[in-house]
């Protein structure tokens, strides 16, 4: 392999696994900073309990995504040097905000969370979390707000043999990437939703803390299905920013090849290069891919035969990853409306298989995220900047094969390690439960701040 197919497969696999901490995060934070408001608004030592035991596995989970998250803006300066210095200036703009902005606000209240019981008040106590988890967010914005602009460049010119930015604000509300920010922080939130109901249903099984449990699931189950609604609702309007935007990519997500009027949907099965609903083994809705795209039946669709062959993305992989992700937030959307309806009648323990599902569902929204990624990264190939830079060109020329190998295989190795411990402390803590005894949960004193 050449050192662009290993820089590829290095960011790939980095992004990728940094990727696992980085929903759970977006969404737990929220849930635990409302859990602490409820106990705030009650003074009921559910919540509290509710806080510490949720709020500990959310801080696991944080602590391992800085750690890899880190590692991944080197790899700009070592493997990507010719992107960076072709678009630096506009890509690092957006980073250099996360990180002086929303990842110090970040850094700097989660230390007096977790050190703050019993020194600050409880509303300072409780502000703390909420300060860290809408800084959490933030950071999220402002990423996918510079991703956003690889999908669409706005506010720039090439000058010099390089883009250099001309227009700031055209960055910052770029509806690429607002709309794909909120796509992602409710997919992070559906990720939280099932993480929170899936470890509550495990115990609810066994008869743990049932009273613990049931208020957790009730409270994962609402945010669940708010969350995975959004989901569908913004990724509905993604789509037709992708279809306006991204016309290579969107044919490929439909498999699309001829440019027409009137194009159906194949469910399933990757039609023939006419994608006519003619043949008897695929599931086909009429007009369906122009409603998606348009919103109206007889739409025109771009087909990828009237895009160059060295500018089209690989088709079956951007095709099957966007069908897998929509039929996981199809049925993310009927088990929380299960959820819903099973924990307001506390009818939970009366469907063990229920709950038994719940548990198995865990990873599934992740890997819904994770074929998100597959689409919108793979579906913007072969460019790293659409329509101004092609990742060929972005590579480092003075590193060797045999220097990302190197680091590919360390990153490999370092992160499967760090993978272990995360699944080993998640795990160790979600099984032992809540802790049992009030009087060695420290409660913040004082009234005001």
């Amino acid at each position: 392999m050449d050192v662009l197919t290993l820089s590829r497969l290095q960011f790939a696999a980095t992004s990728a696994f940094h990727f696992i901490f980085v929903p759970l995060t977006l969404g737990l934070s929220i849930l635990t900073a409302y859990m602490e408001t409820r106990y705030l608004a009650t003074n009921d030592d559910i919540y509290l309990r509710m806080t510490k035991f949720w709020g500990k596995l959310f801080l696991i989970n944080f602590a391992l995504g800085v750690v890899t998250g880190i590692t991944m803006e080197f790899q700009f300066g070592m493997n990507w040097a010719e992107y960076s210095r072709y678009v630096g200036d506009i890509f690092g703009a957006p980073l250099a905000i996360e990180a002086t902005v929303a990842f110090f606000l970040e850094s700097v209240f989660i230390g007096v969370w977790i050190f703050g019981w019993n020194k600050v008040s409880k509303k300072v106590h409780a502000l703390s979390i909420w300060l860290v988890a809408i800084a959490t967010n933030l950071s999220g914005l402002w990423i996918l707000l510079a991703n956003g602009w690889m999908q669409h460049p706005v506010g720039y010119v090439l000058r010099n043999g390089r883009a250099e930015m001309v227009d700031f604000l055209a960055l910052v509300t770029n509806p690429y990437g607002l709309i794909k920010f909120g796509h992602q922080i409710v997919s992070g939130y559906t990720v939280a939703a099932f993480f929170v109901m899936g470890i509550s249903a495990w115990h609810l099984l066994r008869k743990n803390e049932t009273e613990f449990f049931k208020a957790s699931f009730r409270m994962a189950a609402v945010f669940g299905l708010v969350s995975t609604v959004l989901v569908a609702v913004i990724g509905d309007v993604h789509a037709v920013e992708v279809a306006k935007t991204q016309p290579s990519k969107f044919a490929a997500m439909e498999s699309v090849w001829e440019t027409r009027r009137g194009v159906g949907l194949n469910l399933l099965l990757m039609p023939d290069p006419i994608n006519e609903c003619n043949s008897v083994e695929q599931i086909c809705i009429p007009k369906a891919v122009s409603m998606l795209a348009f919103h109206t039946p007889d739409a025109e669709i771009k087909g990828l035969k009237d895009i160059p062959k060295d500018e089209r993305p690989p088709v079956l992989p951007v095709f099957y990853s966007f069908r897998t992700m929509v039929g996981l937030g199809t049925l993310f959307i009927l088990v929380s409306i299960a959820a819903v309806f099973l924990s307001r009648r506390d009818l939970l323990e009366k469907y063990p298989l229920f709950l038994r599902l719940l548990v198995f569902l865990i990873p599934l929204p992740y890997l819904a995220n994770q074929f998100g990624w597959i689409v919108a990264e793979m579906g913007r190939q072969p460019w790293i900047v659409y329509g101004v830079l092609k990742t060929s060109d972005a590579v480092s020329r003075s590193v060797s094969v045999s220097q990302v190998m190197g680091s590919l295989v360390g990153f490999v190795l370092l992160y499967g390690f760090l993978g272990v411990i995360d699944i080993y402390l998640l795990a160790k803590f979600a099984r032992k439960g809540p802790d049992n005894d009030l009087s060695a949960i420290i409660k913040p004193r004082g009234q005001e701040a």
